[in-house]
């Protein structure tokens, strides 16, 4: 472990991990692309709400701590709070609807050394072949702003253990979790320019490709020529959540 851990991980690796362990197998590729030091953002595909679980065990085991925007609400909570705090999450004022206060939180964790895990979809794949979808711009905004490497994460098999928008886990076979971790996103050409709408999309359409790339070839699949976009094509699963 290359960095400091604090009490709440030293005492829920040695619970979570033997349960992972014995519940999936675990296939990971390309880890020596995580840096082992400094600031940086990992970038990942989203298939199911047991994502944070099996991406902080990937990221755990090569020796940083996965960082994760959670509501401050939360770390009023009697317990849950101590835990969050224990555990170095990080807490984000969610006072405008723009979400200035998550992104400021980001900047901040990335520029002292952290490593912050986003998913850029910002919900589960609503891609009828679960595909990456259209990505938000978060993830872009805060490597341009800070200069970190941005490192992109295809990911595949978490959905066999707790399908989305399901709450009981399919645990009769220990279902193989595959990750692969790319090399860090070139991003530096548009670092050097104004910082517009049309930049900021450029960036967040090279982290999305390069997440797709690595899903790709877990899957030995080609991804579809274009992007889900719910903004065009809708929830589909907005009427199971709603029922």
């Amino acid at each position: 472990m290359q960095e400091k851990r604090g009490w709440a991980f030293g005492i829920g690796a040695p619970i979570l991990r033997p349960l992972l362990v014995a519940a999936t197998r675990q296939e990971w590729i390309g880890g020596e692309n995580l840096p082992v030091k400094g600031g940086f953002i990992i970038a990942m595909n989203h298939i199911s709400h047991v994502d944070p679980v099996t991406a902080g065990h990937l990221v755990y085991e090569h020796g940083r701590i996965p960082r994760y925007l959670a509501k401050a609400g939360l770390f009023d909570k009697r317990g849950l709070g101590t835990i969050l705090r224990g555990a170095g999450q990080i807490p984000v004022q969610r006072d405008s609807k723009d979400a200035v206060g998550a992104f400021a939180a980001a900047v901040e964790a990335v520029r002292s050394g952290k490593c912050v895990v986003v998913y850029p979809e910002a919900t589960i794949t609503r891609d009828p072949g679960m595909w990456p979808m259209k990505g938000k711009s978060g993830a872009a905004r805060i490597a341009l702003e800070t200069g970190c490497p941005v490192i992109p994460i295809g990911q595949w098999g978490a959905h066999n253990v707790l399908p989305p928008y399901t709450k009981k886990p399919h645990l009769r076979e220990r279902h193989l979790i595959t990750m692969r971790v790319g090399p860090p996103v070139e991003l530096d050409d548009l670092r050097a320019q104004p910082r517009t709408i049309a930049v900021v999309n450029q960036a967040t359409d090279r982290i999305m490709t390069a997440i797709t790339e690595q899903l790709a070839l877990i899957r030995h699949e080609e991804p579809p020529a274009e992007r889900y976009d719910m903004a065009v094509q809708g929830d589909r699963f907005k009427k199971r959540k709603d029922a």
